[in-house]
């Protein structure tokens, strides 16, 4: 009977008991941690608390695998001080009784406890509550971890008694270093094996890292448990292991944000290839078709106007194709919307007009309306002098005389003022067209104006 021969790479059952390779690479000393060099140069505020040992409260905000808790068990080991780790989804109140105790009992004995709190966006308020004495106290240094932007996430209670670091994603190049050490550390890594790895697919794994160091690693490991001892990880194998990229995005959190004002802004700078992009980022990130169609009919309005009354027409023909077709054939109406909205001419003058009226309707709510714009259903009212002095446009051939339309106390406010692009360029000729006829209105004599009664509105007419 023939001896089996060895599968490639570990056995099934040594990868279910050795650690994952990103955790065996985990950096043990500052030399070994990879990045955030705006924090950690000479001078900077960490890398001088990393020096003198000594650690204040802080919360590190970053993307996911660049090392947030590696930091902090840094910062522990360069202090001297316990690391005590808390679940912001497991763990509640009642231990953190438990730690505090244990930090009180080291205090007394001279040595400080770093209380580290993954994923600290996920407390509630009295979770956070709960901290802040403890804090405020020294009891304990609270260090926590979050990939959402704290001021969101956090209290603001919380966030005055910490120092908010951001950590930045690790540069390729710092990435494909990462990969080259991996396979040659015999001790922590896969150097007993005797990999090695083209340019391309070392390049390959550092860019679909995103800059995630836990990922990269992950992915090198799953390639290189699909080859043999003293192979070569080519692209394709890199390609194979990888799978699926799945990309960042957090529809309730920050990068929701982050990428629907990308796309709101590169439609308003008229950058269709921009538009095109950010939209199929966020499809592609899981994000409701419908809000970015929403979205776009306010992009419509806000950004183009009346610059272009048919850019409203296409964001809500874009909406409604959506809602019949789904995915992935409704899709492509938002990229043809996205592409009319980016290209479109711009004028926000609308937008301010609309604004403007908002602001001049809350000063004068109880503006009362002028009697000749009022409507005179009754006698009664007719006899109150509603509808008095009411000119009706369509008895001139012009269809136009003029006579004031606001509430007294506003004058000749104007709100409107079309732009140079677009349609609004011929809205502004009719207004000019208006302010002449309303020049020669004012210029003729009071006889020569046609009289009330051929000014009045047709009997019959409610309005």
């Amino acid at each position: 009977m023939s001896k089996p021969t060895r599968p490639a790479g570990p056995s099934l059952f040594a990868s279910r008991v050795a650690e994952p390779l990103a955790a065996r690479l985990r950096p043990r000393t500052l030399e070994e941690y990879l990045g955030q060099e705006h924090l950690l140069a000479i001078g900077m505020p960490l890398r001088e608390a990393l020096s003198r040992g000594k650690v204040d409260s802080m919360v590190f905000w970053g993307p996911p695998g660049v090392g947030k808790t590696t930091l902090a068990r840094l910062l522990a080991q360069s202090s001297e001080s316990a690391f005590v780790s808390f679940s912001a989804v497991s763990d509640g109140v009642a231990r953190v009784r438990e730690i505090v105790a244990e930090a009180e009992r080291r205090r007394d004995g001279g040595r400080g406890t770093i209380l580290f709190v993954d994923e600290i966006h996920r407390f509630n308020r009295a979770q956070q509550d709960a901290f802040l004495p403890h804090v405020e106290a020294g009891t304990v240094v609270l260090i926590g971890a979050t990939t959402e932007n704290p001021s969101f996430a956090l209290t603001g209670a919380l966030l005055s008694r910490v120092r908010v670091m951001v950590l930045e994603a690790i540069p390729e190049s710092a990435l494909e270093g990462l990969v080259q050490r991996a396979l040659t550390d015999a001790d922590r890594g896969l150097g007993g094996r005797n990999l090695t790895i083209d340019d391309d697919a070392r390049q390959l794994l550092a860019t679909s890292a995103d800059g995630d160091a836990r990922r990269l690693l992950g992915v090198l490991e799953a390639a290189a448990a699909l080859i043999d001892d003293g192979g070569v990880i080519t692209r394709a194998t890199a390609e194979a292991a990888m799978q699926y990229r799945p990309p960042r995005y957090d529809k309730s959190g920050e990068e929701h944000y982050n990428l629907i004002s990308a796309l709101h802004k590169a439609l308003r700078g008229s950058d269709p290839h921009g538009a095109l992009y950010w939209l199929a980022r966020m499809i592609q990130g899981g994000e409701d078709p419908r809000y970015i169609a929403r979205r776009m009919v306010r992009m419509a309005t806000e950004d183009i106007g009346l610059a272009d009354p048919q850019a409203l027409g296409v964001a809500m023909t874009a909406a409604q194709t959506y809602e019949r077709l789904g995915s992935p054939e409704g899709e492509l109406a938002l990229a043809e919307a996205a592409v009319y909205l980016a290209t479109a001419p711009k004028s926000a003058r609308l937008y301010e007009a609309w604004k403007a009226a908002l602001e001049a309707a809350h000063d004068t709510p109880s503006a009362p309306v002028p009697m000749h714009l009022r409507n005179a259903p009754t006698k009664l009212m007719k006899e109150l002098g509603y509808g008095a002095g009411y000119q009706y446009a369509h008895t001139v051939p012009e269809a136009y005389l003029p006579q004031s339309y606001l509430p007294t106390q506003l004058g000749e406010r104007i709100f409107y003022e079309p732009g140079p692009f677009g349609f609004e360029k011929d809205i502004g000729k009719r207004l000019a067209w208006w302010a002449s006829l309303r020049a020669r209105a004012e210029e003729q004599p009071e006889s020569e104006s046609p009289s009330r009664e051929s000014q009045s509105e047709p009997s019959g007419e409610s309005t």
